[in-house]
């Protein structure tokens, strides 16, 4: 499993690449790993308002179809377009091929999150 020191983790294995006052946000090596091929990525819309745990994405694979659910509270300002027509690249380069980038509403929320060691130790309880 290939983590970043520079990013952020949750439970419900997204990472966050925090830039200023706006986050990308992707699923990790594990998550992919864990999924397959993936085969399809459905993205929420620019403009999208999300609360915390809302369902943002649905990622479908060779083995199952997964929601990808919203660490924080935000809005949404971009959706990677080009994992649309390419879904496998979140398979190749997972921490490249982010899926949204977004505005925190209260950008504190992130403090909640999982750094690399925490998320690292997390995956290990899983497996």
């Amino acid at each position: 499993m290939r983590l970043e020191r520079n990013l952020k983790y949750t439970k419900e294995h997204e990472w966050l690449r925090v830039e200023g006052e706006e986050v990308f946000i992707g699923i990790t090596d594990f998550a992919q790993h864990q999924l397959g091929d993936i085969v399809f990525v459905e993205l929420p819309e620019v403009g999208d308002e999300f609360s915390i745990s809302d369902s943002f994405a649905v990622v479908d694979s060779v083995k199952a179809t997964s929601d990808v659910y919203m660490p924080f509270d935000c809005k949404i300002l971009e959706a990677n377009e080009k994992l649309v027509d390419s879904p496998e690249r979140i398979n190749e380069e997972p921490y490249e091929n982010w899926m949204i980038k977004v505005k925190p509403v209260d950008l504190s929320q992130l403090d909640e999150m999982l750094d690399v060691e925490e998320y690292e130790k997390f995956c290990a309880e899983e497996e």
